[in-house]
């Protein structure tokens, strides 16, 4: 048996709630904002103080940054802000600029090259034709808890707030060309991939691991991470892993989201302290929730996961701000709780796609993909 043992196991920080992110870029001729395949230049350009914050992922036409361990939200985004500097001055040397949406409105999947490692060689082999169609691009935050036993109830517990932080975030209408109707395609494209969903209530530790040695018994995974949850406990960081967002071309956004997950995490984790976290929740109102917030407007009728009376997305945002407004005090991040009511009121970077596309068309919204990512 395949244990997850102590070598696995990253927990026991001395300052739980640190924050770590990841943003996945598309990389882009300059002239016609096209994906072009340049992942392994980047890597090959970049000091050795600097490798350890890239990472290829499974198409050579995207590359990944990813923050130190960072104190707070501040010190977070200003560690992206340096990251997209850096990246687009390698860009200026060798030929690209990055563009940031949550799928890219044009790119054919027949089209897309492999990173060669044994990792995506291994994803390429199991997923072949979708692994191609995962022309995706995500925001993921990494929050640290205590110990493992609270990464789990606290998972449990935030599967509830999946939805409403996907649909902040929705950034991705173009697939292939098409208008998909979706306001994340991303979702439906990763969806594709085996244990990529919601995942169940675990009632321990040792339930989690249980599933996990399973999985890797019959070679369904080589190693924990490979299990790609919405949300997940990250064994290797120790942290819970939020991997619902799209990617977003406003550090607003992102700061946004990052302040909601630290929140999120901390107010669950004093619920828990105290008995009052709330775990178990209908699993098919959950994965409806999920499809509403990737297809339909906020306005959209769901059902409220701990009430089972009928609610809304925009409702569901609304009871997550009022469950985090005493964490983002804690954290002294309030004022960015504002951000959420403009997003609410103006719409989230879905509807400047759209906007875009239909006033200008897809030639000037893939220009604007790379014009209007923010650096400062």
């Amino acid at each position: 048996m395949i244990m997850l043992n102590e070598s696995h196991i990253k927990f026991k920080h001395d300052n739980p709630f640190t924050i770590g992110i990841e943003e996945e870029y598309m990389i882009c001729e300059p002239t016609s904002g096209n994906l072009v395949n340049k992942a392994e230049e980047i890597m090959a350009e970049l000091d050795r103080n600097l490798i350890a914050r890239y990472s290829y992922e499974l198409i050579l036409s995207e590359i990944e940054v990813n923050t130190s361990i960072c104190n707070n939200v501040k010190e977070a985004i200003d560690e992206i802000k340096f990251l997209r500097n850096h990246t687009r001055e390698i860009g200026k040397k060798i030929g690209y600029r990055i563009g940031i949406s949550g799928t890219h409105p044009t790119a054919l999947s027949k089209e897309q090259r492999f990173v060669n490692n044994d990792s995506y060689n291994w994803v390429a082999n199991q997923l072949n034709y979708y692994a191609k169609r995962n022309i995706t691009f995500a925001l993921h935050v990494h929050i640290a808890v205590p110990n493992e036993n609270y990464a789990i109830h606290i998972s449990n517990a935030l599967r509830r707030w999946i939805s409403p932080l996907l649909a902040l975030s929705c950034n991705s209408p173009f697939f292939e060309g098409m208008l998909t109707g979706m306001r994340s395609s991303r979702t439906m494209q990763f969806g594709a991939f085996p244990r990529t969903n919601i995942p169940k209530e675990f009632k321990d530790f040792q339930e989690y691991e249980k599933l996990i040695n399973d999985f890797m018994k019959i070679d369904s995974i080589e190693k924990p991470r490979q299990v790609w949850w919405k949300i997940r406990p990250h064994m290797d960081f120790g942290t819970i892993e939020f991997r619902m967002c799209d990617m977003q071309r406003s550090l607003k956004n992102v700061e946004l989201i990052v302040a909601l997950c630290q929140a999120l995490v901390h107010q669950a984790v004093d619920d828990f302290d105290n008995g009052k976290l709330i775990e178990s929740f209908n699993m098919e109102y959950l994965n409806d929730a999920l499809w509403k917030a990737s297809r339909f407007p906020l306005e959209s009728k769901i059902i409220d996961p701990v009430s089972n009376d009928v609610s809304s997305i925009i409702d569901q945002i609304r009871l997550m701000k009022k469950y985090v407004k005493k964490s983002m005090e804690h954290f002294k991040n309030l004022d960015i709780l504002k951000r959420l009511d403009y997003l609410i009121e103006h719409g989230t970077e879905f509807d400047e796609q759209i906007q875009t596309f239909e006033n200008k068309g897809m030639d000037e919204l893939k220009l604007s993909l790379m014009d209007f990512v923010e650096y400062n």
